[in-house]
């Protein structure tokens, strides 16, 4: 009869359906997932497709030999037309081999000096030079491989040490990288990891310190062997004895590079050959160390009110350990009472009996 339907037929349709389920539901997650993968291939489009505002000009010539003569001239600087220059008229040279530390507040163009040197972004006016040539007509691939730079900011990859050091020289030896690593202040502690220099560190170096993260870009910057060091507040992290430490094996290694070392503490840039003091975008003074301190102006200022804070926290310092040694003594002395009192309550218990 019409709408009468058998067992069989029941069960057959019942079995189809079932058979239909899987396909189904496969169907729906690959659509699904074809969406999502093609949202995401268009926002990796939109970043492959975007032009550099810095490329090698048409003429640009490779820097062959780089001996690291470094040289700012009348550099001025803005980052967006109409704002304050955040830099102006900026002129120094750094021979090869020599240290120049820059100095100066939060905001006042030190880490543009890095940039611009890098060619990260270009001078508005004025040239910066290297080896004579303007940074300009280089290429990029030479101009960068000329220079090892640490910046704020450190950036490590999700791999171990080893390979996040190698990473600007691939072809770098295991002794190498343990030099590098042990310039950088290091060694003892990758060592005490229990997989050594093959440590996986993590998304941006997460399982490691601020500090360690820090040293690990130190040796990266020098296993290739570069003409040029920058370091740009590479030490902010670490304790002062642990930045001594480092900064008595960089002389060595640094020896015959030529190095800009940007620093909010003096004790980083003390040793450098020349020192250039930045305030607003200007340099207000340049000097050694000492001439500096004798300006008795901006660079004097900040060393003094280091110089004060490193005493007032050696005081506190100092303050702990006594009270540490004092809270040790009085449960000395509470031990020694306990038990004279135990030894005394014995001694009646047995002339008792």
């Amino acid at each position: 009869m019409l709408g009468d339907i058998t067992t069989g037929d029941l069960v057959a349709f019942t079995s189809y359906l079932g058979i239909l389920t899987w396909p189904m539901i496969a169907m729906g997650w690959v659509v699904n997932v074809l969406q999502r993968g093609a949202a995401s291939m268009g926002r990796i489009n939109r970043i492959l497709e975007v032009t550099p505002e810095i490329a090698d000009h048409e003429n640009a010539v490779e820097l062959a030999e780089p001996r690291g003569e470094v040289e700012f001239r009348g550099v001025t600087f803005s980052y967006a037309e109409g704002l304050e220059p955040a830099l102006a008229d900026v002129s120094f040279t750094v021979p090869r081999g020599h240290t120049l530390g820059v100095l100066g507040r939060t905001g006042s163009g030190k880490s543009t000096v890095c940039n611009l040197l890098l060619r990260i972004h270009e001078a508005t006016e004025g040239q910066v030079l290297i080896d004579g040539n303007d940074v300009t007509g280089l290429t990029l691939s030479s101009l960068r491989g000329a220079i090892g730079y640490v910046p704020q900011d450190t950036f490590l990859f999700s791999d171990t040490i080893r390979e996040n050091i190698r990473f600007g020289a691939p072809e770098a030896s295991d002794e190498r990288v343990t030099e590098a690593v042990r310039i950088a202040g290091i060694l003892d502690e990758i060592e005490s990891f229990p997989d050594g220099l093959d440590t996986l560190v993590g998304e941006r170096g997460v399982t490691l310190s601020g500090g360690q993260k820090q040293r690990v870009a130190i040796a990266r910057a020098l296993v290739h062997a570069p003409a040029i060091v920058v370091l740009d507040d590479a030490l902010s992290s670490v304790d002062t004895a642990t930045e001594e430490r480092i900064q008595q094996e960089l002389k060595g290694a640094l020896e015959n590079r030529t190095s800009v070392i940007v620093s909010h503490r003096i004790s980083s840039i003390k040793h450098a050959d020349e020192t250039i003091v930045l305030d607003e975008g200007r340099i207000v003074e340049r000097g050694t160390h000492e001439e500096l301190v004798a300006q008795k102006g901006l660079y004097a200022n900040i060393y003094e009110r280091q110089l004060l804070e490193t005493a007032m926290e050696d005081s506190d310092s100092a303050e702990e350990q006594t009270d540490g040694e004092q809270q040790a003594d009085r449960e000395e002395q509470t031990d020694r009472k306990q038990q004279t009192d135990g030894k005394q309550q014995t001694d009646g218990e047995q002339q008792t009996e």
